[in-house]
């Protein structure tokens, strides 16, 4: 089992400003890369407390790349859509070469009626979007004078520089929200998925899991895909101190997200069945349910390791848990700590634990 560390910023400028939240955020990147994580991730958002500290994960990814040698670098995800897949492409490929090799691609489709708005994309395009925006960058990462001809984008022949650094070109991850169709997709294309257990239950997410793995092995790949699961995660030695910060900052990343999902309350789109339900979920937010229904992690280490092996129990030990320790306003000294805690008193056993079952899966 694999771990990660991702960053989604919600923030209120009032409290802290962009250059600070950067500059701890990677302070922590070189931390997570000290203690031995697989991954730092960002996401891609616009226009709001909720995301957007990270309009580029690009440029932060990058500022990360020029910070560290080891760690792998995720977006979490970039969206196709509102960028054309010829600069998309080469700028994803210019960060591959500058990490030498350390780049992982999480496409999104996005979901903000608002930020369709503001970049003059309709929401009915989305899906078309996000395929033919993969279908692009793939294309240029792997042919010269590349011709394409979309129902968005037509260019060529056109060869894209620099070639990635990673041949044939970087892992593609796709993140889903709720959907097992487009986790079966992404398993018959040989791409690798990004889930969020926060906005779906327990046994849609297992569902979504299950139909990308079953899709993968019936496509015929050999190798099986990756799985992120993100969750925010809260460890101190004090139950009552881990707990209270858990508390504090889940509620304040569920108003913020209320406020941000609030145009689902008079959107609708087929490209998103059920969203319109988000505004509903924020509202009716309990930090207690959440934490027993294993959407967020917080405790001890003794109470972090037992929630993980049950996240385990459920998803399988092949899974890489991208975990948030700081959204942004907790003290970033709170933060580190419980990343070094996790890194050196939950992590170690569950490695080991994975270790065994393969072990004794090789056996039988």
């Amino acid at each position: 089992m694999k771990f990660g560390v991702s960053f989604f910023p919600v923030m209120d400028p009032k409290r802290k400003s962009a250059s600070t939240y950067y500059d701890e955020s990677l302070h922590l990147v070189q931390r997570a890369e000290a203690f031995g994580y697989e991954h730092v991730q960002t996401v891609e958002h616009y226009g709001s407390p909720y995301g957007g500290y990270s309009p580029d994960p690009v440029a932060f990814l990058a500022a990360a790349a020029a910070r560290t040698s080891r760690i792998r670098l995720t977006t979490g995800a970039v969206i196709a859509a509102f960028t054309h897949p010829v600069k998309l492409a080469a700028a994803l490929a210019m960060l591959d070469n500058l990490s030498h090799g350390r780049l992982d691609v999480g496409f999104g489709r996005a979901f903000l009626p608002e930020e369709f708005e503001a970049f003059g994309v309709s929401m009915a395009e989305s899906r078309a979007r996000f395929d033919e925006g993969i279908a692009a960058c793939v294309a240029l990462w792997t042919g010269e004078d590349v011709t394409f001809t979309g129902r968005f984008h037509r260019f060529g022949p056109f060869t894209s520089f620099p070639a990635p650094f990673q041949r044939p070109h970087p892992p593609v991850f796709v993140a889903s929200a709720t959907s097992p169709e487009s986790c079966a997709a992404a398993g018959r294309a040989g791409h690798h998925i990004q889930v969020v257990p926060s906005v779906t239950s327990h046994p849609e997410l297992l569902r979504m899991i299950e139909s990308y793995r079953a899709a993968r092995t019936a496509a015929g790949h050999a190798e099986p895909g990756r799985i992120q699961i993100k969750y925010s995660c809260y460890v101190a030695e004090d139950r009552e101190v881990a707990l209270t910060d858990a508390r504090a900052q889940e509620e304040h990343y569920v108003s913020r997200m209320t406020a941000a999902v609030s145009a689902w309350g008079r959107t609708r789109s087929d490209q998103y069945p059920g969203y319109e339900k988000f505004v509903e979920k924020a509202a009716n937010y309990d930090f207690d349910r959440a934490l027993a229904d294993r959407k967020v992690l917080a405790g001890t280490p003794q109470d972090v390791h037992e929630q993980v092996v049950d996240v385990a129990n459920r998803y399988g030990s092949d899974v890489c848990l991208s975990l948030q320790f700081n959204s942004g306003h907790l003290p970033v000294e709170r933060a580190e700590r419980a990343m070094e805690l996790f890194a050196t008193q939950v992590a170690p056993s569950l490695a080991n634990r994975t270790e065994a079952a393969e072990a004794a899966a090789t056996v039988s």
